[in-house]
């Protein structure tokens, strides 16, 4: 299962690469806009169309916004900042990846993008140093990393699994399959099917005052 999964984040990474390769993130087009131009490439790429989660584009003001919420469509302005989280579905395996892009040299938003990614790779290492954490634990962690970097953790989630699709899925308010602060079960656990579970972390700080906000999620196996 994990070399499927690796494989999926890598195509993944290969659609956003050729998209800012090609100029596709850019000022003067909206969300919408973008996010076609995304799925038009999927298909160009790799022939598909199948994502198992909704293609996110956020720009300026919706970049303070978690997963759930559906804003107006924004243009891409100069000097913005906009991220992508995309969950593109290869060979029926999911991808779910997210980055955080910047038009112009504003430094605060640069810091930001940069700090989120960062913030990935911390969380990722005390993750690997403390192997039976529940999701509420790591949760809570990554409120403490935004905080250290001087922002705050914008989402009410910091993951979830991920796996063949369609992966299995939660019931109720069963929160156990979330990186979340109800979910205080081992992240280091089996799913139904008797599997290890694989899981996604995911960085979302936002500066409420400045309007602005960034994210960066992949695989953590």
């Amino acid at each position: 299962m994990i070399a499927a999964l690796r494989d999926a984040e890598m195509k993944a990474l290969r659609l956003v690469e050729t998209a800012e390769q090609r100029g596709l993130i850019a000022a003067g087009k909206t969300e919408q806009q973008l996010s076609a131009e995304v799925l038009a490439l999927a298909e160009e790429m790799f022939g598909i169309r199948k994502f198992w989660h909704k293609r996110i584009v956020r720009a300026g003001a919706n970049t303070l916004l978690p997963y759930d919420e559906n804003p107006p469509d924004l243009t891409i302005t100069e000097d913005d900042i906009l991220f992508f989280d995309l969950g593109p579905v290869f060979e029926d395996w999911e991808a779910d990846l997210g980055r955080t892009y910047v038009i112009g040299n504003d430094e605060k938003k640069q810091k930001l993008k940069a700090d989120v990614e960062t913030a990935w790779h911390e969380g990722k290492a005390w993750y690997d140093a403390n192997p039976d954490v529940s999701g509420a634990e790591l949760f809570a962690h990554m409120q403490l990393l935004a905080r250290s970097f001087g922002w705050e953790f914008g989402g009410p989630i910091a993951g979830h699994i991920v796996g063949r699709f369609p992966h299995e899925r939660m019931e109720g308010e069963d929160m156990s399959l979330y990186v979340h602060p109800d979910n205080h079960l081992s992240m280091q656990r089996c799913g139904k099917d008797g599997q290890l579970l694989h899981w996604i972390l995911e960085v979302h700080f936002v500066d409420r005052e400045a309007g602005i906000g960034a994210f960066f999620e992949q695989l953590m196996s």
